[in-house]
């Protein structure tokens, strides 16, 4: 199945390239730049079909079994910037630029030292379907990664001074996901691709791990009133295990004094929360956003900009 899949979507990546993005390519003057191109195709296309998916399964789910009425589409449209920003690789194609070579000088100062890296895919040499078992393997990996990382965003005040502005949307729905400071996004994002290195997984690989786990959050964060059942639950993050995370005075303090920590840290298992004991299993639906947005009127800023500009200023400690 996954063979099938893999073979089809180079299909549609290699139409893609040659249709739209090669000619664009060669339009700007950058026929140098063709293989990594190529490459962003592969990103390009999966956010696509993300972006499907949103649209025609998720978006209508959310009319159906909403949460709560959304009376505030401004913030919503802004949130949809985001998700077009880092889905169709914009936001990627920044970090090409300004990221890709220091890891790349990094990487290659190591190989020149004989320093290699570790290829989790090989422990099971063998395997009938080794490209399952390596990508839940890897899945599980990644996941256990973003659960600290989660959790470092919750505990230093610095990072929770960009990661907030995730926080402070009232309006949560299946766009919000991507409502990030680029910052916040810039570092998370690094230690992702450090961990993908240091462990050896393919390219095409981390690209179906990534767009996976950014679908299963799409729904995480949708206006949708959805549990997984008392066992499903415990399997799964569903939209009202995450919904809990985001919900004021519960998910992102520590036990509703104020002080940063929260619970319902996992980003698509809920085993780490589990595990670790930062777990809330309640069924309830609260309001979403951030108590100094309630209680002393704290500005977040409304479009894109002002949101970016506000993150670095409280990064600073002026705003």
């Amino acid at each position: 199945m996954l063979t099938w899949l893999d073979n089809a979507f180079s299909t549609a990546q290699e139409w893609l390239f040659q249709v739209a993005v090669q000619p664009l390519v060669f339009a700007l003057g950058e026929g140098a730049l063709l293989e990594e191109a190529h490459a962003a195709t592969a990103w390009l296309l999966a956010g696509l079909l993300q972006l499907v998916v949103i649209v025609a399964i998720i978006s209508p789910l959310q009319r159906f079994r909403p949460v709560e009425p959304v009376t505030d589409r401004a913030t919503v449209r802004t949130d949809v910037l985001y998700t077009l920003v880092h889905r169709l690789g914009v936001f990627r194609l920044a970090l090409f630029f300004a990221v890709d070579p220091l890891f790349d000088a990094l990487f290659g100062s190591l190989r020149t030292a004989g320093v290699g890296t570790f290829h989790l895919d090989q422990l099971w040499p063998g395997v009938t379907d080794m490209a399952v078992v390596s990508f839940v393997l890897y899945l599980i990996i990644f996941d256990a990664v973003d659960y600290w990382i989660h959790r470092g965003q919750h505990h230093f005040n610095w990072w929770w001074s960009l990661h907030s502005l995730h926080h402070a949307q009232r309006q949560m729905t299946v766009w919000s996901d991507n409502r990030n400071h680029l910052l916040d996004d810039a570092l998370r994002d690094s230690i992702i691709v450090l961990v993908a290195q240091l462990i050896g997984v393919a390219p095409g690989q981390f690209i179906a791990l990534v767009a996976f786990t950014q679908l299963s959050e799409s729904l995480q964060h949708a206006n949708l009133r959805l549990w997984f059942g008392s066992v499903g639950e415990r399997l799964w993050v569903s939209p009202r295990f995450h919904r809990l995370h985001h919900s004021i005075g519960l998910g992102h303090e520590s036990h509703g004094k104020g002080t940063l920590g929260g619970s319902n840290f996992g980003v698509l298992l809920p085993w780490w929360d589990m595990l670790f004991r930062t777990a809330n299993f309640e069924r309830r639906y609260d309001p979403t956003g951030v108590r100094d947005q309630v209680e002393h009127g704290r500005n977040y800023g409304r479009g894109f900009w002002a949101q970016q500009r506000l993150g670095v200023l409280r990064l600073l400690g002026r705003a």
